[in-house]
C-alpha cells in the first residue's frame, strides 16, 4: 500500500455509530406524514445519501414534500438525536496515531457541517483534523462529490495521488473517484461489502482493527 500524506475520514458510519439519532430523526419526519415506519434495515438506506434525495427516492416525495421532511427531521435531530450515537471502538486510537506520524487528517461528510463540528467537538475528537466539509444547513452541498472537493479546496490539497477517502457507502466511492483519489470502503458502517466493491474501492476493511492493519504503514 502506498504511504498517504492526507487521510479524509467519512463521519457517520465511519468514525461514529449514528444509527440510533439518524433513525429516530427520520421516524419523527416519516410519522408527520402518517407513514408506517420500516424496519431498522429499510432506514439505515438514508445513512450515507443526501437525506433530501432519500426521501424523494424512497417514498416518492417531490422535492417540496422532501424540503419539508428534512426540516422535520432536523427538529429531531437538534434536539435529541444529534448526541445520540457513539464513536466506534479504536477509532480515536487510529486518528491519535495518523495524526502523531504527521498525517493530514480530514473530514468529508454528508451530515450538515455545523453538526459534524458538534459531534466531532462532543467527543473530543476535533483535535485530530485540519478541516471539516459537510452540506449546507439550506440543503446544498449535500452530495458527497462536491464535498470531498470542498475539503481538498479549503485544505489547498493538490497532491491528490497521496490522498485518501476512508467510508461506508457508496457515495463515499464514487466521491473520491470523482475526485482521483484512492479510497478504503469500511463494513462495519452501513455499507455493504457487494455496494463498496461496486463502487470500486480500492480496499475493503472488515472491521476498524483491520482498517488499523491496513493502514500501519501510514503510522
Amino acid at each position: 500500500m502506498k504511504t498517504y500524506t492526507n487521510i479524509i475520514f467519512d463521519l457517520d458510519g465511519t468514525m461514529v455509530d449514528s444509527v440510533v439519532g439518524i433513525t429516530n430523526s427520520i421516524i419523527y419526519a416519516l410519522q408527520k406524514y402518517d407513514i408506517e415506519i420500516p424496519n431498522e434495515d429499510e432506514l439505515k438506506k438514508f445513512i450515507g445519501p443526501p437525506l433530501i434525495d432519500s426521501f424523494q427516492e424512497l417514498y416518492g416525495f417531490s422535492r417540496e414534500e422532501a424540503m419539508t421532511a428534512f426540516e422535520y427531521y432536523r427538529d429531531y435531530y437538534r434536539a435529541k438525536g444529534i448526541f445520540e450515537c457513539s464513536v466506534f471502538p479504536g477509532i480515536e486510537d487510529l486518528l491519535k496515531s495518523l495524526k502523531e506520524n504527521g498525517k493530514n487528517l480530514m473530514v468529508a461528510t454528508a451530515k450538515v457541517e455545523q453538526y459534524a463540528n458538534i459531534v466531532l467537538e462532543h467527543f473530543g475528537l476535533t483535535e485530530y483534523f485540519t478541516c471539516v466539509a459537510g452540506s449546507n444547513l439550506d440543503g446544498t452541498r449535500a452530495h458527497k462529490d462536491e464535498i470531498i472537493l470542498s475539503v481538498l479546496e479549503r485544505c489547498r490539497i493538490t497532491d491528490r495521488e497521496h490522498t485518501l477517502m476512508i467510508g461506508d457507502r457508496m457515495h463515499d466511492i464514487l466521491g473520491a473517484k470523482y475526485a482521483s483519489i484512492d479510497s478504503i470502503g469500511v463494513l462495519f458502517g452501513y455499507g455493504t461489502k457487494e455496494e463498496l466493491e461496486d463502487a470500486g474501492a480500492d480496499i475493503i476493511a472488515a472491521s476498524v482493527d483491520d482498517l488499523k492493519t491496513i493502514l500501519s504503514p501510514q503510522v
